[in-house]
């Protein structure tokens, strides 16, 4: 009996966290692409830009090229790279990210790419999804599906998505 009552006492935490996986793991595929957790954090009433983020698998056996991304919750959407210079950070557009062949290039907040959203038009709140139109140069387009998560949920190394303390 006191086997049992534990083995009913995990179940709803293994059950909580199986779903919690399944919210965060989601995934799109166009062509040899496969695009992974897009997300974003919330965002305050009046600021001004956000950041997205996501994984980009080219299983393909040729480069291709994210040339573009777009979102109706901003009026812009740019490809940015980030980088620490000693305790500045630095973010700076890219034009083109090159994706090459049997590999994986993943976005996560403090470093690396990200996609910076732009003159936001409403605050992005935990909880919510919004669509992103993610381009490519070979593969063509694709609609993903990006939610707002909490700091506490996803990838770790949170991010100031306020003013970003960054200098382009």
């Amino acid at each position: 009996m006191c086997r049992t009552l534990r083995t009913l006492h995990t179940l709803p935490v293994f059950a909580a966290l199986l779903f919690a996986t399944a919210a965060h793991s989601h995934s799109f595929d166009l062509g040899n692409l496969r695009i992974g957790n897009p997300f974003a954090r919330p965002t305050v009433a009046q600021q001004p830009a956000g950041a997205a983020y996501l994984s980009i698998e080219n299983r393909g056996k040729t480069t291709d090229t994210l040339v573009r991304a777009s979102s109706p919750v901003a009026r812009e959407v740019q490809i940015h790279t980030m980088s620490m210079e000693g305790d500045i950070m630095r973010m700076r557009e890219v034009l083109r990210l090159d994706l090459k062949p049997e590999s994986t290039v993943t976005m996560t907040p403090g470093k690396g790419y990200h996609i910076m959203l732009i003159g936001l038009k409403q605050p992005l709140k935990a909880g919510e999804q919004f669509p992103m139109t993610l381009i490519f140069e070979k593969s063509g387009q694709v609609e993903v599906s990006v939610t707002v998560e909490a700091r506490n949920q996803g990838a770790s190394a949170p991010m100031s998505d306020k003013n970003h303390g960054h200098k382009h």
